[in-house]
């Protein structure tokens, strides 16, 4: 049952594959990438998030962009808008994301970025430096979806010292 599993993965992950390249040019040179994945509360977030809990909530809404300077390569930028309620507590959080994404075979996404905040009546803000991989499974000509793993290194001492891990899925948009 485990081969059979294994080999069904390994299948999917072929004709993935082979009609990614077919279609070539998702991630051709001078194309313009658009994107949306889930968050993470504890960094600064580009991401989209919703969460409450015994009427603590906080939400997060994000996108970033970029453009591909060579085949594979695309240079991005994302903001985000984020609240947090928490008793007496409520704070907003403006986000960004700075770096690049490269697509090996043009499927596999691999991201390095640097991501910050704003966090409104905070002395100290959050800076992560972020490293990312996933897989992008291409619905058609224009769309993937991109499930992957990043960690993220805190540089901000004061703020944490401490690492993120994240799980994520993005969804994203080529023209």
């Amino acid at each position: 049952m485990k081969k059979l599993f294994l080999l069904s993965i390994i299948a999917v992950f072929g004709i993935t594959g082979l009609n990614a390249q077919g279609e070539g040019g998702q991630t051709a040179e001078g194309k313009i990438l658009i994107e949306a994945n889930t968050g993470n509360a504890m960094i600064g977030s580009t991401g989209i998030m919703f969460s409450s809990s015994d009427g603590d909530s906080s939400f997060n809404l994000g996108l970033d962009g970029g453009y591909f300077i060579m085949d594979d390569l695309a240079i991005k930028a994302g903001l985000g808008y984020g609240s947090q309620s928490q008793g007496d507590f409520d704070t907003n959080t403006i986000s960004y994301r700075l770096g690049g994404k490269y697509y090996v075979n043009s499927m596999i996404p691999v991201t390095l970025d640097l991501t910050g905040a704003s966090i409104k009546d905070l002395d100290e803000n959050p800076l992560w430096l972020g490293i990312g991989a996933g897989y992008a499974w291409f619905l058609g000509d224009n769309v993937s979806i991109e499930p992957g793993i990043r960690y993220n290194h805190s540089l901000n001492e004061d703020f944490t010292d401490e690492g993120v891990f994240q799980v994520n899925i993005g969804f994203a948009l080529y023209f």
